[in-house]
């Protein structure tokens, strides 16, 4: 069976076209996981909402124990990572991340930022071989396909590939930067332009923007099924 995994970055808690001022990013993540489950009602869906309760910053507990050895771990230390352990675990559970990020500023929210430094992690998503000096580091969620689905609203326009402001767009590269790292491997990309200029034109890119979420719906799930999960499922938020 598989897992997607919806994560909301937006701080607008409402979606566009049914929520006065919504946010276009929910509009989209929230439309990608009705289609896929209207075709595999059996999809299990863990939900995280990071515009509404973003992840905690890092501290210097926190690192401190995210480079304290497993045998040398306390209670106090575990409890410094217990948070970032929920997220990890869900993200390792799933087969497909559903990312609704809108641009801000030519990057992602800051609740976004937190997830990733919350789930790159030592021993966990990352590893790190000190001994080898050509493959220090490497992934550890490459032990089967995962796709990561990156749905994004824009202000203006020309950020995709090809565009005028392609070069000022630090979202995407980003993500696919630091979900590379820890073995995400397959990525797609689908965004809603013109919303600070209103009108036609974004209506225009809302509408191609859902017309391509249906057909990367269908597409994925023409793929077929991922292979047998071992991990423990965990709690949906």
């Amino acid at each position: 069976m598989t897992r997607l995994l919806h994560l909301d970055a937006s701080p607008r808690p409402g979606r566009s076209g049914t929520h006065e001022h919504g946010s276009l990013s929910r509009r989209l993540t929230h439309h990608f996981v009705e289609r896929w489950k209207a075709a595999r009602p059996e999809t299990l869906v863990m939900r995280r909402d990071l515009g509404a309760q973003p992840p905690s910053l890092l501290t210097v507990e926190w690192i401190e124990a995210a480079f304290t050895p497993e045998e040398a771990q306390t209670q106090t230390t575990r409890q410094a990572l217990a948070e970032s352990d929920r997220l990890v675990d869900e993200l390792i559970a799933a087969d497909v991340l559903v990312l609704g990020i809108p641009l801000y500023n030519y990057s992602y929210p800051a609740a976004f930022k937190a997830w990733i430094d919350q789930i790159v992690r030592l021993g966990r998503t990352v590893y790190f071989d000190p001994t080898d000096p050509e493959h220090s580091v490497g992934p550890l969620l490459n032990d089967r396909p995962r796709h990561a689905v990156i749905l994004s609203s824009r202000g203006g326009h020309g950020f995709s590939a090809g565009g005028a402001m392609a070069h000022m767009n630090h979202l995407e590269p980003s993500v696919r930067t630091a979900l590379e790292l820890i073995g995400i491997e397959h990525f797609h990309e689908i965004a809603i332009e013109y919303q600070e200029e209103g009108g036609e034109r974004l209506q225009q890119s809302t509408h191609n923007a859902l017309s391509q979420v249906d057909m990367l719906v269908t597409g994925l799930q023409g793929m077929g099924e991922p292979a047998p999960h071992s991990e423990t499922t965990p709690s949906v938020a």
